[in-house]
């Protein structure tokens, strides 16, 4: 099976192809066949498009954002030139995406139909960003490859087993029928990192009391008891919960009210501010960028060392928060971009752990590789650093739900 996964931002696009036996899928991870990555944030006035294949790199720019056009150049890319992997675009099997949400309505990956579309746009308002972004990219694989499977891996939906407690807010319960409930984003990623710590461990899934920690640009923490999400750090939208690279996290829900009430500030200013100018940025300043912060750190900026201080606290203290619902901690596991390459963040996280039990091999975490052990044999609690693979998690949920179609299973939610 040739399985081409698409993976849209609010200003980018990845995609990625797989080649899948179609007997049985492989126990580790592959690598795709095919890489392209689409910006359209750099410039105003056109795409730019990187593909990786066959050893080579081909860059050029898009003239236009249209999504259909644009899918179509870099489609193109599969079947001419150096990066051609495909005699034909009819020999791709399917095509799977990354949709940011999918409500409390989808609990696995589906098969796209009209009522799934009509889903992805009712929670456009839930995530304006990134839903209206997945359904233009669904619109245009239909124009461009016509009545090619397609399937959607909600990253809501591995949260959808959190219990009631967790999931609704302190406010008045009817707002919780009107939608407004905890979510959780990331979904896709804590899935595969519980998955792929477990099998590492060598200890089952379902036996494993453990909290993973996706920590790139956008962070969260999710809680996973008997192999399902009971807890996670973001909620409603992906603004609560850790400190991020720009977004604040959670605060007290009042600021926001008294921005608006004292400088005049409307809802839009107050959503730019707490998304894209918090979190690390709004303390260290030129940027939320956590390389920069600690080179800057090391060079004895304060406002870095602050940033990195408060980066910290808050991740120990959502981790800790986590445990009384978990019964206990048996692994901790870091993935993600921040997580798999940041040391620092890794042995700060876990010295303020140590009460746990928890004891981290401090010579392995400083040379770690991905999916690797870093806490130390006598540790009560493991330590693992795992490489996220999302597109391969997405590949792997269109393999198995199309096993299930050819078995005779419906379109399950």
């Amino acid at each position: 099976m040739k399985i081409l996964v698409l993976n849209a931002g609010s200003s980018s696009q990845k995609s990625c192809l797989y080649e899948i036996p179609e007997a049985a899928f492989p126990e580790t991870a592959a690598e795709p066949i095919w890489e392209a990555m689409v910006d359209w944030g750099a410039n105003p006035d056109y795409g730019s498009l990187t593909v990786v294949a066959n050893g080579s790199k081909q860059e050029r720019h898009l003239a236009s954002d249209a999504p259909s056009r644009g899918l179509e150049a870099v489609l193109e890319t599969l079947v001419q030139g150096e990066t051609q992997v495909l005699g034909s675009l009819s020999e791709i099997t399917i095509v799977g995406h990354r949709v940011v949400h999918g409500g409390d309505r989808y609990s696995q990956a589906t098969f796209i139909t009209e009522a799934v579309k009509q889903t992805i746009e009712e929670l456009i308002p839930l995530a304006p960003n990134h839903n209206p972004a997945h359904l233009d990219e669904i619109l245009a694989v239909e124009a461009v490859l016509g009545e090619i499977p397609q399937v959607a891996v909600f990253d809501t939906a591995f949260h959808t087993s959190i219990p009631p407690a967790a999931a609704t807010y302190p406010i008045p319960y009817d707002w919780f029928d009107k939608g407004i409930r905890r979510y959780g984003f990331h979904g896709i990623s804590h899935r595969y990192c519980a998955e792929q710590a477990a099998t590492l461990s060598g200890k089952p899934l379902e036996s494993l009391r453990m909290i993973t920690a996706h920590l790139g640009n956008g962070a969260s923490l999710a809680a996973i008891r008997e192999g399902k999400s009971i807890n996670t750090s973001m909620g409603f939208t992906p603004l609560e919960g850790l400190m991020m690279g720009t977004r604040s996290g959670s605060i007290d829900p009042a600021i926001p009210l008294y921005l608006m009430k004292e400088t005049g500030l409307d809802a839009q200013g107050v959503d730019r501010l707490l998304n894209k100018e918090s979190g690390l940025k709004g303390i260290f300043g030129p940027s939320g960028d956590l390389r920069e912060i600690l080179q800057a750190r090391e060079a004895g900026n304060p406002r870095a060392a602050l940033a990195f201080e408060m980066y910290v606290g808050r991740l120990q203290g959502a981790i800790a928060s986590m445990i009384p619902q978990l019964g206990g901690l048996d692994l901790l596991a870091f993935t993600a971009g921040v997580g798999e390459n940041s040391s620092a963040v890794r042995s700060a996280t876990c010295a303020g752990l140590e009460f746990l039990g928890l004891q981290l091999d401090e010579g392995k975490n400083r040379g770690s590789a991905k999916n690797s052990l870093i806490s130390s044999p006598n540790s009560s609690v493991q330590v693992w650093v795992i490489h996220a693979q999302e597109d391969w998690a997405i590949a792997r949920d269109c393999w198995q739900l199309a096993q299930r179609h050819r078995k005779g299973y419906s379109n399950e939610t």
